[in-house]
C-alpha cells in the first residue's frame, strides 16, 4: 500500500463518509500538483462511480493504473465499471486481474461470481462466490449473490439458506428480502411470500407510491373509490387486474390507473368502473392499492388463486373481422411470439429467435401467424425461404387490438412476455416457452398455471437450451387437431 499524505489521507475519509463533492474537490486538487498519485485517481474514481458517471470513473481507473499497475482495487472496481457499461467480458477480465495480484480479495471474487452468473457460466459462479464467503464469513452481498446463483441452477432449498443467511448478517436490505420473496412465491409459499414482497417499496428500483390517500389494509370499502394502479409491467397488470372484481365485491368503487396500451382492454374487466392511462388527471379516491399487492391483501394461496377466465374481453366486431381474415380451412392457426421487452434485464435467458420455432411450422395441418410487434420482428424476413410466417404485427395497435386477433386464433406458442398474459386472460390456450431458471408467477416443477388454466408449460430442462423445447412443443402438436365448432380450442388426439 502506498504512503498516504494527509491531503490524500482527506480525499480518502471524505470518500468514506459519503461527501463524494468534497472528495472530488480535494482528489482534484491534489492531482493538478501530483498527476502520478495513483490512488488520488482510484478516490475521485470512486467518487466518480458513486455519482453515476461512469466513463469518468474508468478514465480514473486507468490513470490509477497506468501508475500502479497492482492497485487491486483499481481492477476491482473498473470490472464494475465496465460491467455497468454492459461490457461483461472486460469486467470478468478486470475480475481475474485483481485475483491474479491478490487470490485472497473476496470483494473480487464476489464481483467476478456475479458476472460469470450473468454470463450464464453459473458452476464458476458459484465457486468464486463460496470462496467469498470462505475468505469472509459475514459477507451478506456474498451469501446473496450464491443464492441467485444457486437459484439459477434450479437448487431453490440451498438459495433460500443463503437468502436467510445473509438476511441473518444484514437484516434490513431490501433487495434481500426481495429475492427471498420471489423464490418463497415460486416455490408455492404464498402466505410468506406475498407479505415479504412488499419489501419491494424499499429497493431503489420501485419507488414507492407518493399519494396523500392511505394504502388500503384490505378492509370493508362500504361505497368508498379505490386506486388500483400498475407498479410494474404489461405483463403483470394484466396478471393481477384479475382482484378488480374481488375488490368491488368487498364494496369498492373501482378505478385503474395503467399503461396506455393497456387502458381500452382494461376497461372490459368486470369491477373496473373507470380506468385513467398513466399521466392523466386522476379522479377523486378515497385509498389505493398496487396491483401487486392485491394477492397480499386478498390471503391468496396457491389452492386460491382466483383463475376465472375470461376476464378480459376483446372487441366482438374486430374479431370477427379477423376471423374472416384469417379463415382456417381446417388449418390450426398458431399466433406466436419470440421475443420479449429486450430492456428487460433477463430477456436474454427468456427469449429465442423465431427461428427455433420450425419445427412447429412443419407440423401439417399448421399455419404461423406473428403476433410480435417492434422488436424482431426482421426475423420474419430472416426465415421466408424456410417457413412461411403471416406478419400481423404492424396491423395491431394496443392491446385489445391484439386481443382481438388472439380471439380469432387456435394457440398461441410464446416465451414469457405480456402476450402470454394476454392470452391467459382470455382464456385461450397458449403453450408457454420457459427458461431453466423462470419468473416466479410459474412456479416450479409444473407444466400448468394456477392463474391461467388454458396454458401449458414447456420448461427449459438444461440452461439456454431451447431446441430441445421446441421439439416436445412440435410432436404435441402433431397430436391435435382442430375444433371446427370452436375457435380458440386444440383438442388432443
Amino acid at each position: 500500500m502506498l504512503a498516504i499524505s494527509d491531503a490524500e489521507a482527506s480525499a480518502w475519509a471524505r470518500l468514506q463518509a459519503g461527501d463524494l463533492a468534497g472528495a472530488e474537490l480535494v482528489s482534484r486538487e491534489i492531482l493538478r500538483h501530483e498527476p502520478e498519485a495513483a490512488r488520488v485517481w482510484f478516490v475521485l474514481g470512486a467518487a466518480r462511480q458513486l455519482r453515476g458517471d461512469l466513463g469518468e470513473a474508468a478514465g480514473c481507473y486507468h490513470q490509477a493504473l497506468r501508475v500502479r499497475p497492482d492497485l487491486i482495487e483499481a481492477w476491482s472496481n473498473l470490472g464494475l465499471v465496465r460491467q455497468g457499461q454492459g461490457a461483461t467480458d472486460e469486467a470478468v477480465h478486470h475480475f481475474r486481474q485483481a485475483l491474479r495480484l491478490n487470490p485472497e480479495f473476496a470483494d473480487a471474487h464476489n464481483n467476478l461470481g456475479i458476472a460469470l452468473h450473468g454470463q450464464g457460466a453459473t458452476a464458476e459462479a458459484v465457486h468464486h462466490l463460496r470462496q467469498a464467503i470462505h475468505l469472509r464469513p459475514g459477507f451478506a452481498d456474498a451469501h446473496h449473490n450464491l443464492g441467485n446463483a444457486l437459484r439459477s441452477q434450479g437448487r431453490p432449498a440451498e438459495a433460500l439458506e443463503c437468502y436467510d443467511r445473509a438476511l441473518d448478517l444484514a437484516p434490513d436490505r431490501a433487495e434481500m428480502h426481495l429475492s427471498r420473496a420471489l423464490l418463497r412465491i415460486r416455490t408455492g409459499d404464498f402466505e410468506r411470500g406475498w407479505p415479504e414482497y412488499e419489501w419491494r417499496w424499499r429497493c431503489p428500483a420501485f419507488p414507492p407510491p407518493r399519494y396523500a390517500q392511505p394504502a388500503w389494509d384490505g378492509a370493508p370499502l362500504a361505497g368508498r373509490t379505490i386506486l388500483l394502479f400498475a407498479d410494474h409491467g404489461l405483463g403483470d397488470t394484466l396478471q393481477f387486474i384479475r382482484y378488480a372484481p374481488l375488490v368491488q365485491r368487498r364494496g369498492g368503487r373501482v378505478v385503474v390507473a395503467c399503461q396506455h396500451p393497456l387502458a381500452r382492454l382494461l376497461a372490459s374487466c368486470p369491477g373496473v368502473e373507470r380506468v385513467v392511462p398513466e399521466g392523466e388527471p386522476l379522479p377523486r379516491f378515497d385509498v389505493y392499492a398496487p396491483l401487486m399487492s392485491l394477492p397480499r391483501l386478498f390471503g391468496t394461496t396457491v389452492a386460491s388463486v382466483p383463475a376465472e377466465v375470461p376476464y378480459l374481453r376483446s372487441d366482438p366486431r374486430a374479431v370477427a373481422n379477423w376471423r374472416r381474415v384469417l379463415e382456417p380451412d381446417g388449418k390450426i392457426n398458431v399466433g406466436v411470439v419470440w421475443q420479449g421487452n429486450p430492456r428487460y434485464g433477463k430477456d436474454r435467458e427468456r427469449s429465442f429467435r423465431l427461428a427455433q420455432l420450425e419445427p412447429l411450422a412443419r407440423v401439417p395441418g399448421v399455419r404461423f401467424i406473428s403476433l410480435q410487434n417492434g422488436a424482431a420482428t426482421e426475423q420474419i424476413g430472416a426465415v421466408a425461404d424456410r417457413f412461411a410466417v403471416l406478419d400481423l404485427g404492424n396491423q395491431l395497435g394496443d392491446f385489445l387490438d391484439i386481443a382481438s386477433a388472439m380471439r380469432s386464433l387456435d394457440l398461441v406458442v410464446t416465451p414469457d412476455t405480456a402476450l402470454a398474459h394476454l392470452a391467459g386472460a382470455l382464456g385461450i390456450p397458449a403453450w408457454v416457452a420457459l427458461a431453466f431458471d423462470p419468473d416466479f408467477r410459474w412456479l416450479d416443477g409444473r407444466d400448468d398455471s394456477p392463474w391461467y388454466p388454458a396454458h401449458r408449460l414447456f420448461r427449459q430442462r438444461r440452461p439456454g437450451e431451447w431446441d430441445e423445447v421446441f421439439a416436445r412443443m412440435a410432436a404435441a402438436l402433431a397430436g391435435c387437431h382442430r375444433n371446427d365448432a370452436t375457435v380458440a380450442t386444440i383438442i388432443p388426439l
